[in-house]
């Protein structure tokens, strides 16, 4: 009866020390900064923009991101991100993503899951996906108000020799996705 005993109180401090074990590797700590957050789940930290107020995450991953104000980031595609950001993200996957969009063509498009594989993310623009390297993303970026445009503007324009010089200038422009207007109001076209 005591070898019961002692196997069974072996076999209790056995499980209890499995599913400390368990807690401690499965729970992630919490983090004051959500980029911080995104390495442990296979994601870079730039991933999002260096923007943000405050975030909060349940349990399920279920997560809502709080930016000081709404902004672009040039990557190889231009990305807008809104003052707020929903999702639910696991390892290597984001779902049910509102609040980034990215322009295709001449259209703004909303970004709806994002996936991390191989050295690669992938966007997924409702049925159509793009695919860039995770080291674009490696760098938390500096998010600006407007985009970033560039025009040529001549150096003299009184001049009258030819041909006329010139040189190139940035503008920024503001550019709201479709729906979007400055300090979230609606744009009809």
């Amino acid at each position: 009866m005591a070898s019961t005993l002692s196997s069974m109180a072996a076999i209790s401090l056995l499980l209890l020390s499995l599913f400390l074990l368990f807690q401690t590797h499965l729970s992630l700590p919490p983090f004051d900064d959500f980029h911080d957050l995104l390495p442990p789940y296979g994601f870079p930290k730039g991933l999002i923009p260096s923007t943000v107020k405050f975030y909060s995450m349940s349990d399920s991953g279920e997560f809502d991101i709080h930016m000081h104000h709404s902004c672009y980031v040039q990557f190889n595609k231009l990305i807008f991100y809104d003052k707020k950001i929903r999702g639910r993200i696991e390892y290597g996957s984001v779902t049910n993503v509102t609040g980034i969009q990215t322009k295709k063509l001449f259209f703004w498009v909303p970004v709806t899951g994002i996936d991390s594989s191989l050295g690669f993310l992938r966007f997924h623009t409702g049925p159509i996906s793009a695919r860039l390297p995770a080291k674009q993303f490696e760098n938390v970026p500096i998010c600006r108000h407007k985009v970033l445009s560039h025009a040529f503007e001549r150096v003299n324009p009184n001049s009258s020799s030819w041909p006329p010089t010139s040189r190139l200038v940035y503008v920024f422009l503001p550019s709201f996705p479709y729906g979007q207007g400055q300090n979230g109001n609606s744009v009809s076209w």
